[in-house]
């Protein structure tokens, strides 16, 4: 069984590439407002998660599953994995950065993510430290977190995307003379976030500092999230959250890793414990709807279909 937390592409770490720039610290016009979607086909069950590697894959992997009974969507919501937040050694501030495949992706949002959006498929943006010192649990002031969680929503409105997640890995706090973990830090960036976008998701990838920091001087930010799951692919673990069941993943598996049996024990448990969300990585491009049935027959009572 695969339980170790998700080893991944790093994303590179050139400031010079920096997304600020592409935003500009303004005001800039969207790329294409998000499509309102067609209404997506009943289906009865928990909530599907999907993380893309967009350095590997593409993020319309997700659209190509639907269920043979009765054709709707397997996933319902497609995580872009990943941004960065980095850090600027000049102005000793955090800043949201794009890689070149993350950049493409958003670029060409009317060819990779309003597709999936029409379809009614929700698109997020996963934020993922990126080994330079800056995370979302040492922001030294709420003026500071604020301005980070403005860079974040700029970003959700400039590509028409569905909400953000927060990822609180590889920040290695400390380099670059950066501050240790603090208790206000992302309790001033979620409060922020929420405030900025209040109908947009927010999500919780339930590991490192941030995730172990959600109240600070009398302010709990647990309600402000929309979903949390479970960090270790091929596990069982309820995040240490606030929330209902409804809006947790105990269950996550690794697409292609995680063996279709432990995937399927998971689904069933998920279902039989009344949890309302499910956690997938790493979805490719190869045909994996017999990994994706093993879970989706029990979520949902059907067997998935590809369509390349």
């Amino acid at each position: 069984m695969f339980t170790m937390a998700r080893s991944r592409v790093r994303a590179v770490a050139a400031l010079a590439l920096s997304v600020v720039a592409a935003l500009a610290f303004g005001a800039t016009a969207p790329t294409g407002a998000a499509a309102a979607p067609a209404p997506a086909l009943a289906k009865q069950g928990p909530t599907s998660v999907a993380y893309v590697e967009v350095n590997n894959n593409s993020m319309l992997n997700v659209g190509k599953y639907t269920l043979r009974n009765g054709g709707g969507n397997v996933f319902d919501v497609a995580v872009i994995f990943a941004a960065n937040i980095n850090y600027d050694t000049g102005t000793k501030t955090a800043q949201l950065y794009f890689n070149e495949n993350v950049q493409r992706v958003l670029d060409n949002a009317a060819t990779q993510i309003r597709p999936l959006q029409q379809k009614g498929i929700k698109v997020v943006l996963s934020v993922l430290g990126n080994h330079q010192g800056a995370g979302f649990a040492n922001f030294p002031s709420q003026q500071a977190a604020s301005a980070f969680a403005k860079q974040l929503s700029d970003t959700v409105t400039k590509y028409g995307l569905d909400g953000i997640d927060f990822d609180d890995e590889y920040a290695e706090y400390g380099n670059n003379g950066t501050g240790q973990p603090n208790a206000s830090s992302f309790v001033h960036l979620v409060t922020a976030l929420r405030a900025n976008m209040p109908s947009k998701i927010i999500s919780l990838y339930n590991i490192g500092p941030a995730a172990s920091r959600l109240s600070y001087g009398g302010v709990d930010v647990s309600a402000k999230f929309d979903y949390a799951w479970n960090p270790y692919y091929g596990s069982w673990q309820v995040p240490g959250i606030a929330l209902p069941k409804a809006k947790l993943s105990p269950a996550a598996v690794e697409i292609g890793r995680t063996s279709q049996s432990v995937a399927a024990d998971l689904a069933r448990r998920t279902v039989s414990e009344g949890y309302g969300v499910y956690l997938t990585y790493n979805l490719d491009g190869a045909d994996r709807s017999a990994d994706v049935s093993a879970f989706s027959r029990e979520l949902y009572g059907s067997d998935a279909a590809y369509t390349p």
